[in-house]
């Protein structure tokens, strides 16, 4: 018996591309099956690059079998045991767990369970912060066994590799804890894994952390990231609800999806999210935030936004709207934005949409209205799409191209701006009618 899929139109929908799976009953076989793969293995190591090793592994994993593809990540993740490569080979594994990229007719699915099985194996095979090595690796791996071994860093000690998988999700001995209290110790990088819903990560460290590095594996909790001043941290995978509330400095980087009031009330701050976020993201936010979302948002989008004029330091929101299809090729939405209240009784900032066929109206505002961009806004957003290319590849070149042409930014993307009588509650009042009114359009424009 065949089944297919239909729309309520009739037309079939296809199915997902890749269907072939790996048997995770067996384990990886010792070496690749295709002889090939070890000694090229060796000679990128040899070579330093995470990038070219990426692309290396990359570019044959649709033509290589689930065996050589177990093969070649058990390799890489082997390679760490000699120190020189650890950073090589975290960096390499990290990568192919982040990015987007054809997989043939495997389960991409299976493919990241590869991955992601091969690092937590390197992680848990760095020494621990009790073995007392004197060699030259600079990562140090606590637990929550071992947790009250937590000391200051030696001399050449300078990551801290969390192993989350067996702290509580939150309280006094949750790994959120263990990371505050290695920060006051000294501690500066720091790798959190084997995360399984824990919440609070990179909170409570306080003010001026711009030396803090945090990267997140696993399936992170709630309220990551509240409150930071400085720090930055990176989700190897989706986050959940209340990401990076009332931050007022610092970097989020989200190599998935986010979820329900996402940056509620922040005050600054630069993050940047690879897919979707869910309602309310951004809502009474103050002061400088910005944000890169390549997805869409479900609704009220920056609801009570009051950040400014985002032309003189504000904050501001680039909605993308666009994902991977099945060829993980760069395509839009079928809507940019399919909620309403995007920029609901917002006062200040603005959102920049991409948005060429004008599939947005006035009628999902609620407050807001739609205004030329110009060269001027088009210079303050360009260099946040260039991070955005370079931390997740999605090229300033595929946004700019619509239907096969080369578009000019003001023909792709829209400025959403508040309302003149939205903003009129935001200026002072004074007596000065004229005054006022060249604040407010100021705000606006």
């Amino acid at each position: 018996m065949r089944m297919e899929c239909t729309d309520k139109f009739g037309v079939q929908v296809p199915m997902p591309g890749g269907n072939e799976t790996c048997d995770f009953s067996t384990e990886p076989p010792a070496s690749a099956p295709d002889a090939q793969i070890s000694p090229e293995i060796e000679r990128l190591l040899k070579a330093g690059s995470a990038t070219d090793l990426f692309e290396y592994v990359r570019d044959n994993i649709s033509l290589w079998s689930f065996d050589d593809i177990r093969a070649a990540c058990r390799i890489i993740a082997g390679a760490a045991a000699e120190p020189k490569n650890i950073a090589l080979a975290i960096e390499t594994l990290t990568l192919l767990n982040d990015r987007r990229y054809a997989t043939g007719s495997k389960k991409t699915s299976h493919i990241v369970h590869i991955v992601r099985c091969e690092l937590d194996r390197l992680f848990r095979s760095l020494p621990t912060l009790k073995s007392g090595r004197s060699d030259d690796n600079s990562y140090r791996l606590i637990d929550f066994q071992t947790r009250d071994a937590l000391r200051e860093p030696r001399e050449g000690e300078k990551t801290l590799v969390i192993d989350a998988a067996e702290f509580p999700a939150e309280g006094d001995q949750c790994d959120a804890g263990i990371l505050r209290d290695a920060f006051i110790k000294g501690w500066r990088r720091f790798i959190t894994f084997g995360c399984r819903g824990q919440r609070y990560v990179g909170c409570g460290l306080g003010p001026e952390t711009d030396d803090v590095t945090i990267d997140v594996y696993g399936s992170s909790g709630d309220y990551l990231g509240s409150g930071i001043d400085g720090l930055s941290i990176t989700v190897h995978g989706n986050a959940q609800d209340q990401l990076g509330q009332i931050i007022k400095h610092g970097k989020l980087v989200i190599h998935g999806d986010t979820g329900q009031t996402f940056m509620y009330g922040a005050k600054g701050g630069e993050v940047y999210v690879l897919g979707n976020a869910a309602g309310r993201p951004l809502i009474n936010s103050v002061g400088r935030p910005k944000a890169v979302i390549n997805g869409t948002c479900l609704d009220f989008l920056a609801e009570s936004f009051m950040a400014g004029d985002p032309l003189d330091k504000g904050g501001f929101v680039i909605l993308n709207g666009v994902k991977f299809d099945d060829n993980r090729q760069i395509v839009p939405l079928p809507e940019p934005y399919p909620g309403s209240n995007m920029f609901s009784l917002a006062s200040g900032g603005a959102i920049y949409v991409r948005d060429p066929d004008n599939k947005c109206d006035e009628q999902q505002l609620n407050g807001g209205q739609f205004v030329p961009l110009t060269d001027a806004d088009w210079e303050l957003i360009l260099p946040y799409l260039r991070e955005n290319e370079r931390l997740f590849g999605i090229s300033v070149e595929d946004l700019l191209t619509v239907d096969g042409r080369r578009c000019e930014p003001a023909e792709v993307y829209r400025k959403v701006a508040p309302s003149i009588s939205a903003v009129s509650d935001a200026v002072a009042d004074t007596d000065d009618v004229a005054t006022d009114f060249e604040t407010a359009e100021q705000v606006v424009v």
